[in-house]
Order: structure tokens, then C-alpha cells, then sequence
């Protein structure tokens, strides 16, 4: 959960470096830099490789589900955004003809390549520290 949350913190600081100005929702939504959900999912492998061993079929099931949820966020979730970018477009058009649809469509949905590595490197940091923090704690 630590990788989770410390990744969508910081969400709110890669958008500032971009714009110069605090969007505190970027905290709370999905798609951008750097991936959420590939952090939680590295960092949850990671600590399973370490504490049950990286031959334990626990690890296994978790390094697979990583890899699909990673390939999903990069793949399908990002096509799903694009879609709803051209939808809105429409949508627009239509407004300006004067026919209002309910609602505008959420376009940051996926994530680019970039943003997933960069999820899957803070997680395995976010990892590594917590499992050397948590294993000199109990030594």
C-alpha cells in the first residue's frame, strides 16, 4: 500500500514539474506518471520474492498477475483513454450544434510505457527499502 500511495503523491509532483501548478486530484485519479497500479503490483512481487522465495508458487502467481495487470494498464486501459478522447471530440461537435449528451467521458485512464516502467522501478525501490527497513527490525 505504501508503493500505492507514495506513487500517487508523486502524481501530484510530476504534474507540478510539468505545470507549475498543484493539482491536488492528480492524488486521487488514475493514468499518469508514474503508474500506481504498477507500483502496488511490482512492490507486492517483490516482497513476496523476498519473504516466501523466488521458487515459491505464491511468487509465481503474483510475478504473472503483475505482468498481465502492467500489459493491461499500458495496453488496454490506454486504448479505452485514446476512445474516450475521440468520444469527447464528438461530443463537442455535437454540443456546438446544440445537442448536449449527459457527460464528458474520463480520457486518463491507461498509462504510456513510460509511466508503467517508472511504477514498476518506484515500486521495487518502495519495496527493497520496506523489506531492508522491516528485516533490520527483526534481526
Amino acid at each position: 500500500m505504501l508503493a500505492c500511495i507514495s506513487t500517487q503523491a508523486l502524481k501530484v509532483l510530476t504534474g507540478y514539474a510539468y505545470n507549475k501548478t498543484i493539482n491536488k486530484a492528480l492524488f486521487f485519479s488514475t493514468g499518469g506518471m508514474p503508474s500506481s497500479h504498477s507500483a502496488l503490483v511490482t512492490a507486492l512481487t517483490v516482497s513476496l520474492g523476498v519473504s516466501e522465495g523466488l521458487n515459491s508458487p505464491i511468487f509465481a502467481v503474483a510475478l504473472i498477475f503483475s505482468i498481465i495487470i502492467m500489459h493491461d494498464a499500458a495496453g488496454v486501459r490506454r486504448a479505452a483513454g485514446k476512445h474516450a478522447e475521440v468520444i469527447n471530440m464528438l461530443v463537442e461537435r455535437l454540443e456546438s450544434i446544440g445537442i448536449t449528451p449527459d457527460k464528458k467521458l474520463k480520457e486518463m485512464l491507461g498509462h504510456t510505457p513510460i509511466e508503467v516502467v517508472a511504477g514498476a522501478i518506484w515500486g521495487v525501490l518502495v519495496a527493497s527499502v520496506t523489506q531492508w527497513i522491516l528485516l533490520g527490525i527483526i534481526s
